[in-house]
């Protein structure tokens, strides 16, 4: 059965940081590109960051650059999202997603968690 469950989200007041993780199972996770998006209420889902499978390769929204930093874990089958000097903007859930390198249909979403930034 394939999951990705993420966790680390929590309310912390602006200018704090949090580590976001996204835990997978049920799949070959180093045949996967891995990306984090995020929602706020009414706006449409976008992408923050994402990495490739050997974690050399980073991409990140202008909106978080010099603030978020994506990594990975192969071993632990463990994408993280660290976000430091968080602003209000940045309240949303976040969301991972799995994205196959070869069948560029297979992606698995996980179901997110709540980042609230507000002092």
């Amino acid at each position: 059965q394939v999951q990705l469950v993420e966790s680390g989200g929590d309310l912390v007041q602006p200018g704090g940081s949090l580590r976001l993780s996204c835990a997978a199972s049920g799949f070959t996770f180093s045949m996967y590109a891995m990306a984090w998006y995020r929602q706020s209420p009414g706006k449409e889902r976008e992408s923050v960051a994402s990495i490739n499978t050997a974690g050399n390769r980073l991409t990140y929204a202008d909106s978080v650059k010099g603030r978020f930093t994506i990594s990975r874990d192969n071993a632990q089958n463990t994408v993280y999202l660290q976000m430091s000097s968080l602003k209000p903007e940045d309240t949303a859930v976040y969301f991972c997603k799995a994205s196959h390198i070869v069948l560029r249909n297979l992606e698995y979403w996980g179901r997110g968690t709540q980042v609230t930034v507000s002092s």
